[in-house]
Order: C-alpha cells, then structure tokens, then sequence
C-alpha cells in the first residue's frame, strides 16, 4: 500500500489488487477526511453560493441514498444524528468538484461527503468556514 498526495483529499492510499488473470488493478481509496486548510477560492464561492438550510425529509432521503446497505459503519450514526437534533438546523452545501457538506451549527457537527467515493467528519476547520458561509461572512 503505498500513500500518495491528491488534490482535495489530504491523502490516498493506492491499493494493488492482483486480478483473476493475473495483472494488476489499481485502486485509490481515500482516506476520511476532506482538507479545508487548502480550500481553493472556487471550492469557497461554490460553497457560498450552494449553501442552504436542509430539512430533516430531505435528509433522510439522502441518508437512504447515502447508506444504503443497512450494515454501513456511517448509516446509523447518520440517522441518529438527525433523529437526535430533529429541531435543529441542517445546512448543505457543494463544493464545485462535487463535494457535499452537512452542516449543524446547533451542535457545531457535520461531515462531507463525495457520492460513491468517500466521507468522513467535518472537522473544525471545516466547521469553522461552514459558520462563516452561514453568516454570509466569506
């Protein structure tokens, strides 16, 4: 297993997998965790511009889309969050290469997620410009 630096994810780990007929796959995995201290200037528009209120329906669907599979380590952690907090705020947003971020600034937690490749929590710098975007202070 090797580690490599990419882009919006701090780091990769690049997996070979030898195939049934004997050459080698490669496969990149990420890690869990999003890298907001290198957050480009368009990465921050985006979010400024996408950024809105998410409602408990709406998250629960997402969450079915999300999770799927009823044995996923993130499914229940997910809906008990929202179960947990359903008179608090949500917030959603996305990054302009398709990175999603869930928001509470009730209980000032989130996490961020890229559809079909990774996810993890929203650390505090994340939830930092997360506020701030809330607050129209980008």
């Amino acid at each position: 297993m090797f580690k490599m630096n990419c882009g919006h994810f701090t780091e990769f780990n690049l997996v070979l997998i030898p195939s049934p007929n004997e050459s080698i796959q490669l496969r990149f995995m990420p890690f869990e965790r999003f890298d907001f201290e290198n957050l480009t200037k368009e990465r921050r528009k985006a979010i400024a511009n996408s950024v809105r209120i998410i409602s408990v329906e709406e998250l629960n669907k997402l969450g079915q889309e999300l999770f799927p599979d009823a044995d996923h380590p993130w499914r229940e952690t997910f809906f008990r969050f929202i179960t947990e907090n359903s008179g608090a705020t949500f917030h959603h947003a996305v990054t302009s290469d398709g990175v999603n971020i869930l928001y509470c600034r009730d209980k000032d937690k989130g996490m961020w997620f890229l559809p079909g490749t990774g996810k993890g929590p929203l650390q505090a710098r994340g939830r930092q410009i997360m506020k701030e975007m809330i607050e129209g202070r980008h």
